[in-house]
């Protein structure tokens, strides 16, 4: 079942979701930022946009900082979810 982390209520209020999805066990470890149509793929191991597209400067720097703050959390849900592609995976041996 897809995680959705729970935002401040302005910005929940704003449309604002951060999810890991479903059936992404194969791509690399990330967390999900959507507003209406548009999505946008953090990284789990580096913490940085893994798009250029939509451009991340839509993002709320607010946002951005919360979803850093809960990187932990975020990093613990992924791995139980997905054990097979854990985010202390072989990505961080570069």
């Amino acid at each position: 079942m897809a995680f959705s982390l729970p935002l401040p209520a302005h910005l929940a209020a704003q449309r604002w979701k951060v999810k890991i999805r479903d059936r992404e066990r194969l791509e690399p470890p990330h967390v999900t930022v959507l507003h209406g149509t548009k999505a946008w793929r953090l990284d789990l191991r580096r913490g940085e946009f893994m798009d250029s597209t939509p451009s991340p400067n839509e993002v709320p720097t607010e946002l951005i900082d919360f979803v850093l703050e809960s990187l932990p959390a975020l990093r613990a849900r992924w791995d139980e979810m997905y054990p097979s592609n854990p985010v202390q995976g072989d990505a961080d041996d570069e």
